[in-house]
């Protein structure tokens, strides 16, 4: 994966320093004062005050979206009733809002639906893909870091189709890659390291060993270039409510290659994946394309929430939020270097740009009491057990300024 910008890698965070660098603040400033994003931070609501490097658990309240949910609630749902499944186009929300996401996880049209949640699209996936590979294949290779809940529906799905679950580590994951392979479910990127996984490569071996691919995208969709259609994936899923600030619960996508769409055979054939939803046979006919991803009926006030959310990605191009993201984790970790004692921390999150999410994770002791005495003096970050201290870096609202603050404040519990 090439590197959009051409910054030097970060130095560790553990390195020896004799005090702070006294011009990191007016270096913050200068670089805000030059950031072609920095005008985006007002699109969103944040409380005055906070430096919020939380939004890899939960986005920030993008502006438009209350306005946009008294107008579903009052409106749409007060007055207009049930008409508002045709006049207000709920009925075609899912592939209408996942037409508007597709293009920041690089798909054409036609590929993304929104609905359900990361779990339920997961589940779907496998199977699916499963179903896809078709007999004679005997393994599913899950992601040995993957976050619990991909690793309790991955032994789930396998159950269902006669799978044997191998872990393994994505950075060496190719060469597990054989013609027993099925399945291979990999995350993008780490959630508690922050680590970067080369999803063209991994994607291409998996499809040179005949396997099929499903990737998760919940730390990478909305932060970094992912390019689903370019690099040849089959199946991908993602939740909304990180880095693309859909709000606390807002429904999870599935990405179907269109090239796979007549043959997905979802385990969730609901109602409204049906040719003919309303014809309520008794015999389940799929949809064409990858509204045959859909289950029950949509949950409208969060999916139209999102919807309203994405309205904060208007003229905003993925490159520029990744070479601001990569900016902005140098410049952190160059100021924990700084500010930090030597010791006190260590960085799980690699340097180099082309293994780096938008997320720095810091080893310490105590780290749950460290990032409570953070919340408590105004940085908001979360703890991840045992031991790491997580950072989320969103460039459509997280300035440099903060970055320093966030690194000063630590500084200072340390000191």
């Amino acid at each position: 994966m090439s590197d959009p910008i051409d910054t030097p890698a970060a130095a560790p965070a553990t390195a020896t320093t004799t005090g702070p660098a006294p011009d990191l603040r007016a270096r913050a400033a200068g670089l805000d004062a030059t950031d072609g994003l920095a005008g985006l931070r007002a699109r969103f609501a944040l409380p005055e005050g906070v430096v919020y490097l939380d939004g890899n658990s939960l986005g920030a309240l993008p502006a438009g979206v209350p306005d946009a949910l008294a107008d579903v609630a009052r409106r749409q749902w007060g007055e207009l009733l049930i008409r508002s499944w045709d006049e207000s186009a709920w009925w075609t929300a899912p592939e209408r809002i996942g037409d508007r996401l597709a293009p920041l996880v690089g798909a054409a049209p036609g590929q993304v639906v929104v609905g359900d949640s990361t779990s339920v699209n997961l589940f779907k996936a496998l199977v699916g893909a499963a179903r896809l590979a078709g007999p004679g294949r005997t393994r599913l290779l899950v992601d040995a870091a993957t976050f619990p809940t991909d690793g309790y529906i991955a032994e789930s799905a396998a159950r269902m189709t006669g799978l044997t679950v191998t872990p393994v580590d994505p950075s060496h994951a190719a060469a597990a890659f054989d013609a027993d392979t099925a399945v291979v479910l990999l995350n993008h990127v780490d959630y508690r390291t922050g680590r970067l996984h080369d999803l063209p490569a991994l994607t291409r071996a998996a499809r040179a060993a005949g396997a099929v691919t499903v990737w998760d995208l919940c730390h990478s969709a909305g932060a970094l270039p992912v390019d689903l259609d370019a690099h040849g994936v089959d199946l991908a899923v993602g939740c909304t409510y990180k880095y693309l600030n859909g709000g606390p619960g807002a429904p999870a996508y599935l990405y179907i290659a269109e090239r796979h769409q007549q043959d997905f055979d979802s385990p969730l054939p609901g109602w409204n994946g049906h040719a003919e939803p309303f014809a309520m046979t008794p015999g389940f006919v799929p949809a064409e394309g990858a509204r045959r991803g859909r289950v029950g009926t949509p949950d409208i006030l969060s999916m139209l929430a999102l919807e309203a959310a994405l309205d904060a990605w208007a003229g905003v191009g993925i490159a520029d939020v990744r070479a601001k993201s990569l900016a902005l984790t140098d410049f952190f970790l160059e100021c924990v270097a700084a500010y930090v004692p030597a010791g006190r921390v260590e960085s799980v999150t690699p340097a180099a740009h082309a293994e780096r999410g938008s997320q720095v994770s810091l080893r310490t002791d105590d780290a749950r009491a460290v990032m409570a005495e953070l919340i408590s003096r105004g940085v908001v970050g979360d703890f991840r057990a045992p031991d790491v201290l997580r950072f989320g870096f969103t460039p459509l609202y997280v300035g440099f300024a903060d970055a320093e603050r966030a690194a000063r404040t630590l500084g200072h519990i340390f000191g």
